[in-house]
């Protein structure tokens, strides 16, 4: 065969064909990479803190002047829902994907003695078959896989024992306490005590918090679709609860 001056060799031309396929395949990653996933998401769950310490004074339209004993039952603003942290193959996306409902239903009574607020029971229901995100996929693909739930609709929190919060602390301030409950999250029953922030404003009694668990430990499998897009071997619920007397 005889070669002309300058063609390229067999050699040459394979490894431009499998280099360009190289960068083929990359650039269809990495557009599936930002296309899947969300380059920012929601903040957790987080109540404002009064630049006022508890002792200070607070105006009239803040502070409820009545007690607050009695039924408080949840109120528009309430929203609760999912972070997880999704990767592409191995590599994991810049922020977490976030899915979220107002779909809530429940209760708290409340108790006030000598300046002290007590939260005697509370149980509140979400439908996680009404949680949205960013994505319609990632939407649709929960009903089927991870909480699945079609086969779950409803979340639940049922108050283990009273929380107790100082009047002066929780009007018109943030103050923490620690809150004992059973969560019912895909069928699966679990007591867990977590950090709970309170805020007492007006007429709402606001509350904020988050759970964070290994997948299994609600009977869970971690999602994955078609081995390729995965999340990380734990999720976050979290919650966002405005209450108002009922």
């Amino acid at each position: 065969m005889i070669k002309l001056p300058g063609s390229p060799s067999r050699k040459r031309v394979a490894a431009l064909a499998v280099g360009g396929g190289v960068a083929l395949i990359v650039a269809i990653f990495l557009v599936v990479y930002f296309v899947i996933f969300p380059t920012s998401s929601p903040k957790p769950f987080k109540l404002a803190t009064s630049t006022a310490g508890p002792a200070a004074t607070t105006t009239s339209a803040s502070v409820p002047s009545a007690g607050v004993g009695g039924s408080w039952s949840v109120a528009s603003g309430s929203e609760a829902g999912y972070r997880v942290r999704e990767k592409l193959a191995f590599l994991p996306a810049e922020s977490d994907a976030v899915g979220r409902t107002s779909s809530i239903t429940g209760a708290a009574r409340l108790t006030e003695s000598k300046g002290t607020i007590t939260i005697t029971t509370a149980s509140f229901n979400v439908a996680v078959n009404t949680l949205k995100s960013d994505r319609s996929m990632r939407d649709e693909k929960i009903h089927e896989i991870g909480l699945e739930s079609d086969r779950y609709p409803t979340a639940s929190f049922v108050l283990s024992g009273p929380v107790r919060l100082t009047r002066s602390a929780v009007a018109g301030h943030v103050t923490r306490a620690s809150v004992t409950g059973v969560f019912t999250i895909h069928g699966t029953s679990k007591s867990r005590a977590l950090p709970v922030e309170f805020t007492l404003s007006g007429s709402t009694l606001e509350a904020a918090g988050s759970i964070t668990f290994p997948w299994s430990e609600f009977g869970m499998s971690a999602p994955s679709v078609g081995g390729f897009v995965n999340v990380t071997e734990k999720a976050t619920m979290e919650f966002d609860l405005h209450l108002r007397r009922a």
